[in-house]
């Protein structure tokens, strides 16, 4: 049976799974430097981690290929995900489109709180069910005006961040001038910790972290308090928001589902890698020609907000084409069966991660240098890919999968299979 046969076996499509199980893998690139390296190294280079030889080529190739992309690919899906849902409920004699989406979307908050907390204070999980309950009352407008309302919503954001740029580079400027006065010195250091990391920050974290379980929550706590004050509601959410209403419309086009044409999904390559991929390289050598100065990293990081969709798009073209051609076939069912467990295989990484660099399990946070925390990506890799396709084949979904959806209908959902192994249902 072809790929293309096989599409939609169960209610599954191979083709959106396979690219699902290639972003949450995706993610784990970025994400492990702010698990394993004092916060401040996910965005400015020198402050931990190397920014020289084999760790300078690591945060290159991440900055220009992984950095956001997989991220947006990721937020794509969830949107797609919303219409997906929302359509099987309607057709199912259940919960109604409604019911299952916002108990959906309740249910991911209190796993997103308590994963925060626990495990990995960068959550994406409260983001989306922000953002989720934002989106699903747009799920049935034409995909042309979904297209519209997320660009708009991505080019609002991109001009606030332009704007916020704009206004740190000119404090900056008055602050550092002869006869500035102390408040205004003030006002720089202040805004300054948003984008240079404050005196005392590495060591902080680096004695939070190194500590035993409960000393790792409450250093997670001090960085929550920031991230959900600033950086969730001012630009976490609106960009998820945007990207969802793109990836809504890109499930409904038949991009994610194999009913685009060859020729289309070329273009979006060609696209994405022959025009944005070298605009992003130019922007990232313009960072290190400054030094990593920060406001100069964070105006043009500002600025590869306009590439980070198209490129996204290019890495799931790319990976379309290879499952609509039946090519790498055992590779696709191993990046399929981690995508129906995305969720588990999402917060299991973290709960990995956590034991590896946590003081109160393996003691590695900070040890390591950004390229080494490639082989701590590598295992994780080889974990999710090893043990995503047996568990399937024993059990309907995987295990959070399967605690969501019984907390959804708030009842047990069979979980063993019985009988000969057939599709996963739908999640």
């Amino acid at each position: 049976m072809s790929a293309t046969e096989g599409e939609a076996d169960g209610g599954r499509h191979l083709s959106i799974d396979a690219v699902r199980g290639f972003a949450v893998l995706g993610i784990l690139l970025m994400n492990i430097v702010a698990m394993g390296l004092p916060s401040f190294a996910y965005i400015l280079p020198t402050f931990a981690g190397g920014a020289e030889g084999a760790d300078l080529w690591t945060w290159a190739a991440n900055n220009v290929l992984v950095d956001g992309k997989m991220r947006a690919l990721f937020t794509f899906l969830f949107g797609a995900s919303a219409v997906l849902i929302a359509e099987r409920a309607a057709a199912g004699r259940g919960l109604s489109p409604a019911q299952t989406h916002y108990r959906r979307m309740l249910w991911l908050a209190v796993f997103g709180l308590l994963h925060a907390v626990l495990f990995w204070y960068g959550d994406i999980l409260v983001t989306y069910a922000v953002a989720g309950l934002v989106i699903f009352p747009f799920r049935k407008l034409s995909p042309r005006i979904q297209i519209a309302i997320g660009a708009a919503v991505l080019l609002a954001l991109l001009g606030k961040n332009l704007w916020q740029a704009a206004e740190l580079e000119g404090l900056r400027s008055a602050a550092l001038a002869p006869g500035a006065s102390p408040e205004l010195v003030a006002a720089w250091r202040e805004a300054s910790s948003f984008v240079a990391p404050p005196p005392g920050a590495a060591s902080a974290e680096l004695a939070g972290f190194g500590g035993g379980f409960l000393d790792t929550v409450q250093a997670r706590l001090g960085l929550l308090r920031m991230f959900y004050t600033y950086f969730l509601p001012w630009d976490a959410v609106p960009e998820a928001i945007g990207q969802m209403f793109i990836g809504m419309a890109l499930f409904r086009t038949g991009f994610f589902t194999l009913r685009w044409s060859r020729r289309a999904y070329a273009a979006a390559i060609a696209f994405g890698y022959l025009v944005c991929v070298p605009l992003n390289a130019w922007l990232a050598w313009g960072m290190w020609r400054s030094g990593f100065d920060p406001l100069v990293l964070h105006e043009l990081q500002v600025w590869q907000q306009v590439t980070r969709p198209f490129i996204a798009l290019a890495h799931a073209a790319v990976l379309l084409l290879v499952v609509q051609a039946g090519w790498a076939r055992w590779l696709v069912e191993r990046l399929a069966a981690a995508g129906r467990m995305a969720f588990s295989n999402y917060l299991m990484s973290s709960i990995i991660t956590a034991a590896v660099f946590g003081g109160w399990g393996l003691g590695l946070f900070g040890e390591l240098s950004r390229s080494q925390l490639l082989w701590v990506v590598a295992g994780v890799w080889a974990f999710i890919l090893a043990w995503s396709a047996p568990w399937l084949a024993q059990f309907r979904y995987g295990p959070f999968e399967w605690a969501w959806r019984s907390l959804v209908q708030w009842k047990p959902q069979p979980l063993l299979r019985a009988g000969p192994r057939a599709a996963a249902p739908a999640e």
